[in-house]
C-alpha cells in the first residue's frame, strides 16, 4: 500500500486472543496511525489487559503510541471476565516480552477525548471491548459523536443466537449498560440528521463467518517467511509454536488455545476472528454490507438481558442510531489480514 493515506485510530479493546491480532492488523496497516491504545476489563481484568497491550507494542517495534488504563469494571455490575475462553493472562499459551513502556497518566476516557480533539473529523474510534469506557467518554464529552469520522464497535448479536446468553453477545453482556448509554447519545446527537455518521457495529452474525482455521493460519505463517506445522485437533493440547518469527509464534500459541475453547464447545477445531474483522472495516467499510436501524439494549428482561434489539422498520419511531454489519466476504478478509500481517511479521524478523 505504497502512498497509502494514513487514518488516525484510537483502539479502545480488552485484549485477549482476537484483539491481539486486531491490533497486530492495525500495526500492519499501511493506511491506520494507532495515535492511542485504550484499556478495558473485559475478556481479563484491565491490570492484564494494560500488560497485554504494552507487551504486544514491544512485540511489534511499535512506538510512539500510548497505552492508557481505563475501567476496571462495568457501570454498575460486577466484572466477569473470561479466561476460559482467552487463557489465565488473556493470550491462551502465548507469552509477551515485557515492556519499557509505562502506562500514560490519564484514563481510557480522557484519552478517548484528548485523541477526538486532537484529530476532530478524522479521527476513527475502534472499539473490540466492553463499552464502558466510550460510555464514560461521552459523559465527559457529549460532542465526542461530531468529533469523530468513524466508530467501529464489536459487539451484539441480532437476529442471532447470543455466545453468552441464549440471546446475549460477550461485549454487551459484560456491560449491557454502558452500551444503551452509547447507543442512545450517538442517536441523540445525529439520527435521522446525519446518518451516515452513525457508528457500525459488527454482531456475532456478521462476525462469526470470520472463521480462522488452522489452514488459515498457515498460510499467515509462510507470507512471513516463517513455515511451521499446521496444526491439528490430534495435537497434544498446548503444543508450542515451532515457528522461528516471533510475531508468528505469539498468534499461533494464542490461537491455538482459541481453537481448542471453540472445539471443547463442539464448534469444531477453528476460531471466529471478530475483533480482526473489526480492525479491517474501521480502516475500508466497504468490506461489509450493512442495514441501518435503531439499536437498544435489553437492561431488564429475565431472560433477555443484554440483548441488542435492532428496530429495521422504525417501530419505535425513534432517531437512527446504527449501520448494522449484515454481510461479509471472509475470503477477501482473509486475504487482506494475511497479505498485511504476513509481510509486517516478517519485517521483524
Amino acid at each position: 500500500m505504497t502512498g497509502a493515506v494514513r487514518q488516525p485510530v484510537f483502539a479502545d479493546v480488552d485484549t485477549g486472543v482476537d484483539d491481539a491480532m486486531a491490533l497486530a492488523y492495525l500495526f500492519a496497516s499501511a493506511d491506520a496511525e494507532v495515535v492511542g491504545i485504550g484499556s478495558t476489563a473485559g475478556n481479563v481484568p484491565v491490570e492484564q489487559v494494560c500488560e497485554n497491550n504494552l507487551g504486544l507494542l514491544e512485540l511489534c517495534g511499535m512506538t510512539g503510541i500510548e497505552v492508557s488504563k481505563g475501567a476496571d469494571g462495568p457501570l454498575s455490575i460486577p466484572l466477569r471476565t473470561a479466561e476460559d475462553t482467552h487463557g489465565p493472562a488473556g493470550l491462551g499459551y502465548a507469552r509477551l516480552p515485557a515492556s519499557r513502556q509505562v502506562l500514560a497518566p490519564y484514563t481510557t476516557a480522557d484519552a478517548w477525548v484528548g485523541a477526538a480533539h486532537a484529530y476532530p473529523g478524522e479521527l476513527i474510534g475502534l472499539v473490540t471491548g466492553p463499552l464502558t469506557n466510550l460510555a464514560l467518554a461521552l459523559r465527559k464529552e457529549p460532542a465526542l459523536p461530531k468529533l469523530l469520522r468513524r466508530l467501529v464497535i464489536m459487539g451484539g448479536a441480532f437476529d442471532y443466537r447470543g455466545n453468552t446468553t441464549a440471546v446475549a453477545e460477550w461485549n454487551i453482556s459484560v456491560d449491557p449498560e454502558s452500551a444503551a448509554e452509547v447507543f442512545a447519545v450517538w442517536g441523540a446527537a445525529w439520527g435521522l440528521h446525519k446518518p451516515t455518521h452513525l457508528p457500525i457495529i459488527l454482531g456475532l452474525n456478521l462476525t462469526e463467518n470470520a472463521i480462522m482455521t488452522p489452514s488459515i493460519l498457515s498460510r499467515l505463517a509462510v507470507a512471513a517467511g516463517s513455515p511451521s506445522a499446521q496444526m491439528s485437533v490430534l495435537d497434544d493440547r498446548g503444543t508450542p509454536s515451532a515457528a522461528s518469527n516471533p510475531l508468528i509464534r505469539v498468534l499461533e500459541d494464542a490461537m491455538r488455545f482459541y481453537f481448542e475453547f471453540h472445539f471443547d464447545q463442539g464448534e469444531g477445531y477453528l476460531a471466529h476472528l471478530h475483533d480482526p474483522l473489526a480492525a479491517a472495516v474501521a480502516l475500508d467499510p466497504d468490506l461489509v454490507r450493512y442495514r441501518q436501524a435503531t439499536v437498544d439494549v435489553e437492561l431488564t428482561g429475565t431472560l433477555t438481558r443484554a440483548m441488542t434489539v435492532a428496530d429495521w422498520n422504525g417501530r419505535w419511531g425513534r432517531d437512527l442510531n446504527a449501520h448494522v454489519g449484515i454481510e461479509i466476504d471472509p475470503a477477501a478478509f482473509f486475504d487482506r489480514f494475511i497479505d498485511r500481517v504476513g509481510p509486517f511479521a516478517q519485517r521483524l524478523g
